[in-house]
């Protein structure tokens, strides 16, 4: 193993591959920052230009601009309320209202150092337990993915600020537009309304950009029309370090290291990935928290929870890559395209046959991680200075970035239409006070559920006992049950407690 790792050392560490891995992760980082714009337009664009370069060297670029691009998303996120990517959603909630609290140093700073931390952590156990975990992930089947999804929506209950009943109504619409389209197995048309357009249903990209970013631009355009401002809002940069002291850090790691587990598991499991990890492990963190109402305030744990989680996914998801040779979503799938071009097949055979590439592979991950953390540390400067472009002159540049991006996925004005559609979904969801993140988490997971009931109860002979009678999908069923009693509880008495007052 020790001739394995000097020999990735002496692969990535050449000048040329440094260089280019430098590049990969300032671009990628720029691509998840910049909403509309993600990892996977990032490596399709430089897949390419990795044609002419070896294995080694190609895979270690693209991994680059696969882990910048990830924690990239932090930055509008924080600064501008908007995620650049989906894995940035949950970092929304609690990064901007420290930005607003003249603590936005300190809302990147913990981003910067969680997102590093949390790769570090999927990297170790991508190194050491990658064929053990996905063994264990390859069992999973119909009934395991549906019961996962089952248990990640009742998650929606915790993510209302102050009514469950709007959460619910939130991830129930999610759902149900993420019903829309050509149904999975049988292939009916679902609200299509006889529009080809609508057949392959919404993005998750479109609905992300328009529910966040442009309902957040119609929100602050109208605030700075009626109070007439045009000002520019204020961040101070002057602080030490990454913004948070020693202290601060040792009290965050746990739930670093809890958010960070969550995202691995995640990240092996294909069809979930950095969108939905993000959003679950700040839900964990907030259920286990003494002072649950801290959140949404700006604090620092959600912050945590949420970059330690979409970063460690990364890890998770290069698992069933290397191991089986199952990409588990569209960057992991571009990346098998990369080993497919050099001629390199993943699976177990992989590790018999490419141990060279294999440990490279490995030192790629962790020196892209490091060049992530220089970079972003020493450009949150840079960053904060987005904010000092008047609001008038930045809205409008924001938008635009957000068509292009829509429209870039397809290349159909359909999606620009569709991200004006959800911006005035967020919009209203704003005004009144509807919470946007149980609408993703039912939109994301709505196809997964009823995919995987509809082969469930194919398997079972149209019978819902498989679901129960198998061991993980029986154990996560019950989890939920318990999970959405001990929510109802918590609310009954919380309501008391107001009612007493």
């Amino acid at each position: 193993m020790l001739e394995l790792f000097s020999v990735g050392i002496a692969n990535v560490f050449a000048p040329f591959v440094l260089v280019m891995m430098l590049i990969g992760t300032i671009v990628g980082i720029i691509f998840g920052a910049v909403p509309g714009l993600s990892s996977v337009m990032a490596i399709a664009l430089f897949l390419p230009l990795t044609y002419g370069m070896d294995p080694g060297q190609g895979l270690s670029v693209l991994i680059a601009l696969y882990i910048g691009s990830v924690s990239g998303g932090l930055i509008s996120a924080i600064l501008l309320k908007i995620p650049g990517t989906p894995a940035s959603i949950a970092t929304c909630l609690d990064g901007h209202p420290m930005l607003e609290k003249n603590e936005g140093a300190k809302a990147l700073g913990v981003g910067v150092v969680f997102s590093f931390l949390g790769t570090i952590i999927s990297i170790i156990a991508l190194i050491f337990i990658a064929p053990s975990v996905a063994k264990i992930a390859i069992k999973f089947g119909p009934h395991e993915y549906f019961s996962i999804a089952v248990f990640s929506l009742m998650l929606i209950a915790t993510l209302s600020t102050g009514s469950m009943v709007k959460g619910i109504f939130s991830g129930v619409l999610g759902f149900a537009f993420s019903t829309v389209g050509i149904a999975p197995v049988d292939a009916v048309r679902r609200f299509t309304f006889g529009s080809v357009e609508l057949y392959d249903g919404f993005d998750i990209l479109t609905v992300m950009i328009g529910l966040f970013a442009v309902s957040e631009v119609i929100k602050i355009a109208e605030t700075s029309r009626l109070e007439g401002k045009t000002d520019v809002a204020k961040v101070n940069m002057k602080v030490k370090g990454f913004g948070f002291s020693i202290k601060e850090f040792i009290e965050q790691i746990p739930n670093g290291l809890r958010s960070s587990l969550i995202g691995l598991g995640i990240g092996i499991l294909p069809g979930i990935g950095a969108g939905t990890s993000n959003l679950v492990s700040y839900t964990v963190a907030k259920n286990s928290c003494k002072k649950p109402e801290k959140y949404g305030q700006g604090c620092i744990d959600g912050i945590v929870a949420s970059e330690s989680a979409n970063n460690a996914s990364v890890g998770g998801a290069l698992i069933p890559l290397m191991t089986l040779g199952i990409p588990g979503d569209g960057v992991t799938a571009l990346l098998l395209g990369a080993f497919m071009v050099h001629g390199i097949a993943p699976g177990p055979l992989l590790f018999v046959n490419y141990g060279n590439l294999v440990y490279t592979i490995f030192i790629a991950c962790i020196v892209a991680a490091v060049m992530m953390l220089i970079v972003e540390f020493y450009g949150m400067r840079i960053f904060a200075k987005i904010l000092k472009v008047p609001r008038h002159i930045l809205l409008p540049i924001v938008f635009v970035f957000c068509v292009v991006g829509a429209f870039g996925l397809s290349s159909r004005i359909f999606d620009v239409w569709a991200v004006v559609v959800f911006g005035v979904i967020g919009y209203f969801f704003v005004k009144f006070k509807v919470p946007q993140a149980p609408f993703v988490i039912g939109f994301v997971l709505g196809t997964m559920a009823e995919t995987n009931l509809r082969r469930g109860l194919m398997m079972s002979q149209d019978s819902f006992s498989g679901f129960i009678t198998n061991p993980i999908s029986g154990a996560f069923l019950i989890a939920t049950a318990i999970f959405l009693a001990v929510t109802i509880i918590k609310e009954i008495k919380q309501r008391r407690r107001m009612a007493n007052q």
